[in-house]
């Protein structure tokens, strides 16, 4: 299938682009680059060993999407990931995660509608269900309002979605609800490097131990958890971009309008877990200070995964010593000096 990648330079997107690339599918890459680097693109194409077309786009430009389905005539699929992705700066920037995170959704569902698209994969977040009543959280646990623009974009976002797909004849969308995404390719030419202060814990962790930050602050330790500190479901990014590649084979080959999975390991981890994990798989010790709980943090969330190993047949390959490893293997390759 030939596959539009919106943020096809991010983080997952990337990572997501690779995979493509290894089940034989051909990928198309939109990316505004406002929080990735066009360099990027040079390692996707030495990774894949071949040329991508890429479009430097912004999703809230709707003739700027015109041009590149023009342009790239008989795309099959959609994969967008291209969204504000922070809740503290939400928090901060409500409207800009309106108009970037609902108002880009819209324009890319006009897209659909237009060329008719068959098959649309949604990036989601575990921020739907808020602070759940009791872990860990399967597909039919009630979503809910956030306290965070970012988790509430989101949420209707969603729901956008299952409506459009429901009156939109000929298409069908996965959404996958996905947890927290750590580490980096094993080849080590793609990985997370945000703009600016990172808002996820794992880059927070590699950039203090390369010298970039002075101390990783661990936000809370009086939450009611075993060691005080918030619980995750850390996931390899590598697992999680396989997972958009076998929601579109599903797609393909099933019939159904929408379909919503969760994507994590089904493991919690504590926030000291993880730096403790750090220390001991790459030998190096991580300055770190407790400071206040953090606004929007919610306490304990993982993920119940029976649905996306019974329906598409995924299951994590990595460890959560995996994720601390090819993090740090990625950071090394930076340098000790963080780029502007």
């Amino acid at each position: 299938m030939k596959i539009l990648v919106t943020g096809g330079l991010g983080y997952i997107g990337s990572h997501t682009v690779t995979e493509l690339h290894e089940a034989g599918h051909e990928m198309v890459i939109l990316d505004n680059l406002s929080n990735s680097r066009i360099d990027v693109l040079k390692a996707l194409e030495s990774l894949c060993g071949k040329s991508i077309p890429f479009y430097e786009a912004d999703i809230l430009h709707k003739e700027a999407l015109e041009h590149v389905f023009k342009a790239e005539a008989g795309i099959d699929g959609i994969i967008h990931f291209a969204a504000k992705k922070s809740v503290p700066e939400s928090l901060l920037m409500p409207v800009t995660y309106y108009q970037n995170n609902i108002t880009g959704l819209i324009n890319i569902m006009e897209m659909i509608e237009r060329h008719r698209i068959p098959f649309f994969v949604f990036s989601s977040s575990c921020t739907v269900y808020g602070e759940p009543e009791s872990v860990p959280v399967t597909e039919s646990t009630p979503t809910t309002r956030s306290i965070s623009p970012y988790g509430n974009s989101k949420l209707w976002a969603e729901q956008m979605i299952e409506e459009f797909t429901q009156l939109t004849e000929g298409v069908k969308s996965v959404i996958l609800r996905y947890f927290n995404p750590v580490g980096a390719h094993d080849s080590a030419r793609i990985g997370e490097l945000p703009r600016g202060i990172p808002g996820n814990l794992m880059p927070f962790i590699t950039q203090t131990a390369a010298g970039w930050r002075d101390e990783l602050k661990v936000f809370g330790q009086d939450y009611s958890t075993p060691d005080g500190t918030c619980i995750r479901d850390f996931i390899h990014v590598v697992d999680l971009a396989r997972a958009h590649v076998m929601a579109l084979e599903y797609a393909a080959k099933n019939d159904f309008r929408t379909e919503v999975f969760n994507v994590g390991t089904g493991n919690g981890h504590s926030v000291k877990e993880v730096v403790h994990a750090f220390e001991n798989s790459t030998g190096v010790k991580l300055p770190h200070i407790y400071a206040d709980r953090r606004p929007g943090d919610v306490e304990q969330i993982w993920a119940d995964t029976t649905k996306v190993t019974s329906q598409l047949g995924w299951k994590p390959e990595y460890s959560l010593q995996d994720m601390t490893r090819t993090a740090w293997k990625w950071q090394k390759t930076l340098g000790s000096k963080k780029p502007e």
